[in-house]
């Protein structure tokens, strides 16, 4: 098993070219199972998740060609409509595919999903939704199976609570629905707009971008198109942080700085320097050692909860105490005991974390839980004195595309060692 080997002390400095979001590429790699003709997406990231989403629409008989960055689908060869277990186990993105087979093909056959083991994070809310347009839906077994007499039907759906993924979901439905359907209290992220931007441009008639209520008009049928993800401004928020936490200068490019920017007060609030360009973001810390800044995790436009790791171990070195406040998942704080093992001072009642800073953190062998746990130890491991072993570095394969050749372009000490 992998592992990365940092050795700290170094201040970051340099420019990093950000990837194309995962969470964008995800809902918009599934909704290449609905035109009746190719669809090109470019500015694809490389990473773990994707190309399990990938093997997923592929197994569904969707052809693909990948080249770089460009992945080229055909879904005119599909046919079958079973996602099993052994793909969708791993990413809990994988019930993504359960909206567009519905929509276009009558009937679907999805596993119960898996993925990151930071909350119970349930699919209830995506098979109301499907439920509300028509769909007939089982759960046996541990498997999803949906089918519709026809085409779904428009409808309302008001969601009991914001959920990015059902929101995506219903929309990859509702667009080849007959009639009208309106979403409420749908989810805002920059990565629903960007999946609404890519259904538009294959045809679909989508009002109410950027706001929680979504109209949709259903239409027959959707063409391909050429279409680039989004950038990734979790991947652009993570950089940053490592000039935060090392007292560097970091610039990010082909980035959107519009997509992050209650992330950039909070790096302005620690101290830092923060410029931005239409394209770009630079931090520079100045060589000072950060403010810690309290904040609660809220959903877009608010402080991104895949974020929350990554300032903690920024504040875990910081100037004076911070509250942190979760409130999307109830189990986002396993990264604490292993932030804690590097002397790091933390303490943490139900969803709250206070956190003490101190003036330096003590390398240690540490363990990944899940993905953005992942990087925040990255981050302290940057920082800390002497050399940190990461354990189980799959999960930051799953959403940060060539993490050390990146890192080591900024000049960190860090390299891939097996077992």
């Amino acid at each position: 098993m992998d592992k990365f080997l940092i050795t700290g002390g170094v201040k970051l400095q340099g420019e990093v070219r950000i990837s194309g979001a995962k969470n964008a590429a995800l809902p918009l790699l599934a909704a290449m199972i609905l035109p009746d003709s190719p669809i090109t997406l470019t500015n694809v990231p490389d990473l773990k998740d994707v190309g399990t989403l990938i093997k997923l629409i592929e197994g569904l008989g969707v052809t693909v060609e990948r080249q770089g960055d460009r992945v080229v689908a055909d879904a005119s060869t599909l046919n079958n409509q079973f996602a099993p277990y052994e793909l969708v186990k791993t990413m809990r993105a994988s019930i993504l595919v359960l909206g567009p087979l519905l929509a276009r093909y009558g009937q679907a056959q999805v596993s119960l999903p898996g993925g990151c083991a930071i909350g119970s994070r349930p699919v209830d809310q995506h098979l109301k939704a499907l439920e509300a347009l028509g769909a007939e839906i089982e759960v046996e077994a541990g498997y999803v199976h949906a089918k519709v007499d026809g085409r779904l039907k428009g409808g309302e759906v008001v969601f009991d609570m914001v959920t990015v993924g059902g929101t995506e979901n219903i929309l990859l439905a509702a667009v080849l629905a007959e009639g009208v359907t309106t979403i409420r209290n749908a989810a805002r992220e920059p990565e629903i707009s960007d999946l609404i931007n890519l259904l538009i441009k294959m045809g679909a008639k989508i009002e109410g971008i950027d706001t929680d209520t979504l109209v949709v008009t259903g239409v027959e049928s959707l063409h391909g198109c050429e279409y680039a993800v989004v950038a990734d401004r979790i991947e652009t928020g993570s950089y940053l942080a490592a000039a935060a936490i090392t007292g560097g200068r970091v610039k990010t490019t082909h980035t959107d700085p519009n997509l992050l920017e209650s992330v950039l007060e909070k790096f302005e609030e620690m101290g830092a320097e923060v410029t931005r360009g239409d394209d770009w973001i630079e931090l520079d810390m100045l060589g000072k050692r950060p403010k810690a800044v309290s904040f609660r995790t809220l959903p877009h436009p608010e402080f991104p909860t895949d974020m929350q790791a990554q300032i903690m171990a920024v504040n875990a070195i910081g100037r004076g105490f911070a509250t942190i406040s979760e409130t999307i998942f109830e189990n986002r704080f396993m990264h604490v005991p292993e932030l804690s093992r590097m002397g790091a001072n933390i303490q943490v009642d139900g969803n709250d974390a206070v956190v003490t800073g101190v003036e330096t953190l003590s390398a240690a062998p540490v363990m990944a839980t899940d993905l953005r746990a992942s990087f925040s130890l990255v981050l302290a491991a940057l920082a800390a004195d002497g050399e940190t072993l990461i354990d189980r570095i799959y999960h930051i394969d799953r959403g940060y595309e060539n993490i050390e050749a990146k890192l080591q372009s900024l000049g960190a000490n860090i390299k891939r060692v097996s077992s």
